[in-house]
């Protein structure tokens, strides 16, 4: 982010962008200075989140980690008073957004600065007072292969149909790998592009593609209604930036149905799950339809994790990738997701990986450490503390975990 002086720097984009979230007038700019100083410099530090708290000193998420601002600078340390953050806050709301905030007591907006850089805001009440939390996107798009995206994804999406799922949990990385399949196609063949998000990230110029982006609660009333009207206008690729509910996932399998190149994120953290959470937002007597269904529309699952570096600072994604294949299709048909995981292993051929493999990779490379690879991983025995440890590994070692083991995870 930019360094920007008090006088000039806190200014909306309005007219000049086409995706601008209305007329945010500032009430009060001598009251902003604070606010553009702390995410200047969390931006400097490579923060992805910065979260304010009535009656506590400015914190941001640095490489995965909650940190005080205060222990990287001077001049941080003060904590937020009451008055002061409500002056912050309302230094970046128009009329419209304080009754909101008013009548729900929490509100979602973005805020585009003239510098080209987005935040994604989220205003929230607690028991001390009023709250933020910070969301830095990066004015410059992600680039598909500094990311480490599995290449084979320039394939699937080449393919221009069938239902794409990226998943993982927040803060994994989701909206920066759907930003940069988007920037892909967007370079390489002529589309038309919809999106549909809550809030808007990422903003995407036209390149050889049409692009509209649709806000939920600004340019759409909702995810479901949104996704129905896109069907009626003319789309080769239709993002949906979160599948909520059941209308809208089972929409989004009929537009993949249909012929369309279709995009959602879960908060899953395997194929083989997110298989499973699909078919479990759906009633008993339909499932075995959405089997059917999904077995013939699903192309790709991608799955995610950032991991702790240990050679650098920062943090590394992890990848698994499923391809839809004849084999994939029957599993799902005969609900025998379990052995997904399976086809997963024996797939690296068509540019298939299994989290595990993605782990390892790294862990050999000497890029995480192997308890943080245990973390994620699907056999966690596969990577010993012991220095020189030997990986245990099996014939069959791509198997689904029971509830006990995931327990034990999670714990």
């Amino acid at each position: 982010m930019n360094s920007r002086n008090s006088g000039e720097s806190f200014e909306h984009e309005l007219s000049a962008n086409p995706h601008s979230y209305g007329e945010l007038d500032l009430a009060d700019p001598s009251k902003v200075p604070a606010l553009i100083r702390i995410l200047d410099f969390a931006s400097e530090m490579g923060a992805s989140d910065i979260h304010l708290c009535s009656g506590a000193p400015a914190m941001m998420r640095l490489h995965g980690d909650l940190v005080r601002i205060s222990e990287f600078a001077e001049g941080f340390d003060d904590d937020f008073s009451p008055q002061k953050i409500n002056e912050v806050i309302d230094g970046i709301m128009n009329n419209r957004l304080r009754e909101e905030f008013t009548r729900f007591t929490e509100v979602d907006f973005s805020v585009n600065l003239t510098s080209g850089d987005r935040v994604r805001v989220n205003l929230f009440r607690n028991i001390f007072g009023v709250a933020a939390v910070f969301r830095i996107v990066p004015s410059k798009l992600p680039d598909f292969d500094k990311l480490g995206v599995p290449s084979v994804m320039k394939n699937v999406v080449m393919k221009g149909k069938g239902l794409v799922l990226v998943t993982g949990p927040t803060g994994s990385g989701k909206s920066t790998t759907l930003a940069a399949l988007i920037d892909y196609i967007n370079a390489s063949v002529p589309m038309h592009i919809i999106t549909i998000e809550d809030p808007v990230e990422f903003v995407h110029l036209p390149k050889r593609c049409m692009i509209n982006q649709r806000e939920v609660g600004k340019s759409a009333s909702s995810f479901t209604d949104a996704l129905r009207g896109a069907l009626r206008e003319d789309p080769d690729v239709i993002l949906v930036g979160e599948l909520r509910d059941l209308e809208t996932v089972s929409m989004a399998i009929t537009a993949a149905e249909t012929g369309h190149l279709v995009f959602g994120t879960l908060h899953t953290m395997s194929a083989a799950k997110t298989v499973d959470r699909i078919i479990s937002e759906f009633p008993s007597d339909r499932q075995t339809q959405v089997r059917m269904q999904l077995a013939e529309s699903l192309t790709a699952v991608i799955s995610q994790a950032l991991i702790p570096r240990k050679d650098r600072p920062g943090r590394i994604a992890a990848f698994e990738v499923l391809i839809s294949t004849p084999a994939v299709h029957n599993l799902i048909r005969e609900n025998k997701t379990y052995q997904i995981n399976t086809v997963i292993q024996t797939g690296t051929h068509l540019g298939m990986i299994g989290m595990d493999q993605s782990l390892m990779m790294m862990v050999n490379k000497g890029i995480i450490d192997p308890s943080e690879a245990r973390r994620w991983a699907l056999e966690p025995k596969m990577f010993p503390d012991r220095p020189g440890g030997t990986p245990k590994t099996t014939g069959n070692q791509a198997t689904t975990k029971n509830p006990k083991e995931e327990q034990e995870e999670k714990s």
